[in-house]
């Protein structure tokens, strides 16, 4: 059986296992869905091989939901959320910003609405979860991030649950709010700090898997320009933050990285284009506070998504937060580029004397066929397989 063979059983067999895990009841007899009707069920939700998982849809909103069941089973208290993150689909700078409330207080994912309502899809998801309330945030159970249509806050209202808000609309100020309010919550401002350029998600994006994993936020600047609400946020370290700026200076020029060293130390973490730039983030660790994945040896999980979609990235946020924590990489529809190929050749599990020793490596892949193909899927699934340290053809006996 060839690979996409392989692919093609395996969705026939989840397809008949999880025919009933839809949306509000409703079904879709279309198997690759991509559709605005969020109130409708993605037919085969989860693709999975050997060493990959699909999150079967390009609907961010849909997307978020399924990442929020395949984390949060909700069978008890255990597995419910504390709270849920809820965000505009349409602002990527804002709903980035918000994945640092994920790990705390929330332990709880990002949820989706539109800018005039909320997909059924997503009531249905926060009627499932039922989140506990945030100890240490008052009991909260919902968290908005950004600006509310009156429609939208009546649906959430209508949920009783006990809400609270992070209002406006600008991005850097929004964020800069949001720093404030995780710093209040946990008791103490972190002094880590990441710097991403509000103009340039395909090198910024790398951020918000680490920001859910860990307390440090996401602050925005311009590529030329430092915006106030970001000055004010770095002035309250008293000049002792630990900046990382992340992306090249096409996106984040030299001359603001210049203007960041007045609060504390500036690292720059960067790649030449996306691809790269991810790459270098996932491997970049700083040896003196922790900061960073680094990750340079096999044993791993990664999430996949493509350049173009922010909103889908952002949706599959929580994968670092928990199960097999994952920092994000980037690909692309047909295939990997050549640097995400050889990173993952250099992880590339190797086992001495049988494969059962381990390690292993993993993959989220979020987006349907239409974003990333199942030829693509299977190469990613390809370059994780564990392999003889020898050398040797790795199905040809241990």
């Amino acid at each position: 059986m060839n690979k996409l063979l392989k692919i093609g059983a395996v969705t026939v067999l989840l397809g008949s296992i999880l025919a009933g895990c839809t949306f509000g009841g409703k079904t879709n007899e279309a198997a690759d869905v991509k559709t605005a009707d969020t109130s409708s069920a993605v037919a085969v939700p989860w693709i999975g091989t050997k060493n990959t998982t699909r999150i079967n849809t390009s609907d961010p909103a849909q997307a978020a939901v399924l990442v929020s069941q395949t984390l949060w089973t909700a069978q008890s208290d255990g597995s419910r959320p504390s709270s849920v993150v809820l965000t505009d689909v349409a602002n990527w700078q804002i709903a980035a910003a918000a994945t640092d409330l994920i790990h705390h207080p929330s332990n709880g994912p990002v949820l989706y609405f539109d800018k005039d309502s909320v997909p059924q899809a997503t009531l249905d998801e926060l009627k499932r979860l039922n989140p506990k309330g945030a100890e240490s945030n008052d009991g909260i159970q919902i968290v908005i991030v950004g600006p509310v249509s009156d429609n939208v806050k009546k649906q959430l209202d209508d949920l009783k649950m006990k809400i609270d808000q992070i209002a406006g609309d600008d991005p850097a100020t929004v964020a800069a709010a949001i720093d404030t309010y995780y710093a209040k919550v946990a008791g103490e401002l972190p002094q880590g700090v990441v710097i991403g350029s509000a103009d340039s998600p395909e090198y910024t994006l790398p951020a918000v898997n680490w920001i859910a994993h860990m307390p440090e936020p996401l602050l925005y600047v311009t590529k030329d320009n430092v915006p106030e609400a970001t000055a004010k946020a770095l002035e309250a370290r008293s000049g002792k933050a630990s900046i990382y700026v992340l992306g090249p200076e096409s996106a984040v020029s030299a001359k603001v990285e210049d203007a960041l060293k007045q609060y504390g130390t500036v690292t720059r973490i960067s790649g030449d284009d996306p691809y790269e730039n991810a790459i270098a983030f996932a491997k970049f660790k700083d040896s003196g506070n922790g900061f960073g994945w680094g990750i340079t040896a096999p044993g791993h999980n990664f999430s996949f998504v493509t350049t173009d979609s922010p909103a889908l990235a952002i949706a599959a946020a929580p994968f670092s937060h928990l199960g097999k924590h994952a920092p994000l990489l980037f690909t692309e529809k047909s295939g990997m580029p050549d640097s995400v190929m050889n990173y993952l050749m250099d992880l590339m599990p190797k086992f001495k004397d049988s494969p059962a020793e381990g390690p292993y490596n993993h993959a989220w892949i979020t987006g349907d066929s239409s974003a990333i193909t199942a030829k693509a899927q299977s190469e990613i699934d390809d370059m994780l397989e564990i392999s003889p340290a020898s050398g040797e053809n790795p199905h040809s006996g241990h």
